[in-house]
């Protein structure tokens, strides 16, 4: 073994074998350290995607997916509908959908429900089983049904994401071609809080975010009077602040809520109620930005 001798000067008596040059990293090395880069691929068998998000749990995003989802239908467009969210996937309860899709070995077959092609998580596991995945299983589960379902001629097809910006997220926003994003919240500032930093993502991955919308935004009386249980104003002003569009306002209206837990959303249900035209109106908007 090499012995060193340390002088008064800070010199070792091996210092003749060392050079002041820093060791270079190999090519490999260096290639792993580049930052990923990603490609953007379209959802086979669509036009367009269109993810409904907030960052936000519990402001109505699945509600609106599936609303805006049949709206999209009932003005002409043929739609798919892609649950995301894959710890609490609400697709399945809101369509009354109880089978599971067909798969040829090598693609799963939508289920179509309301003349609308549906994929879900929840298709493939009973409704009280919980996920209990980490990460790179998420993932998986999003490319399958982005890149292993056998969606057909499809105008528009609607994501309802999960709240957060975590894995799926970011899986949609850099491996798969987004073409817009609606972000949904309710009008109190401890959702807007977790709203505007999942506007900051969709921003810095470069996901055009189409326009807020202010879910719950108010209920009607028997009075007649408006009632802003939730706040006032407060996604108008995120809207301003971060200037992106503001899409307008959805009351609430407990037909909605039950249309839902029945399995036949209030557009399908009853396209001439007051909150179905708002979607109508949210759709007609869509369609003439793309189609």
């Amino acid at each position: 073994m090499a012995k060193y001798i340390m002088s008064f000067s800070q010199k070792t008596s091996n210092d003749k074998n060392m050079t002041d040059k820093k060791p270079e990293l190999s090519d490999a090395m260096k290639k792993k350290l580049e930052p990923r880069k990603f490609t953007k691929n379209p959802i086979l068998g669509t036009k367009f995607t269109i993810a409904v998000s907030s960052a936000k749990g519990g402001v109505g995003k699945s509600t609106f997916a599936t609303n805006l989802a049949l709206a999209l239908k009932q003005i002409g467009c043929k739609v798919g509908l892609l649950d995301a969210d894959i710890y609490g996937p609400s697709i399945p309860k809101m369509f009354d959908i109880n089978e599971k899709p067909k798969s040829d070995g090598q693609t799963l077959t939508p289920i179509t429900k309301y003349d609308i092609q549906c994929m879900s998580i929840g298709f493939l596991a009973d409704q009280q089983t919980p996920m209990i995945w980490r990460g790179p299983m998420v993932t998986s589960a999003i490319k399958t049904f982005t890149q292993k379902v056998g969606w057909k001629d499809l105008d528009f097809i609607i994501v309802d994401m999960p709240p957060g910006t975590g894995d799926t997220q970011l899986t949609f926003s850099q491996e798969i071609k987004m073409d817009g994003a609606i972000i949904v919240s309710t009008p109190q500032e401890v959702a807007l809080l977790d709203v505007k930093r999942g506007i900051k993502m969709f921003d810095k991955l470069g996901v055009k975010i189409l326009g807020l919308v202010d879910n719950m935004s108010y209920f009607t009386g028997d009075d007649g009077k408006k009632y802003k249980i939730f706040g006032e104003g407060g996604v108008k002003r995120t809207a301003e602040e971060f200037e992106k569009e503001f899409l307008g306002e959805i009351p609430i209206n407990p037909e909605v809520g039950k249309c839902g837990d029945e399995g036949k959303p209030i557009v399908e249900a009853n396209p001439e109620h007051e909150i179905s035209k708002i979607y109508l109106d949210f759709a007609r908007k869509i369609k003439s930005t793309y189609l």
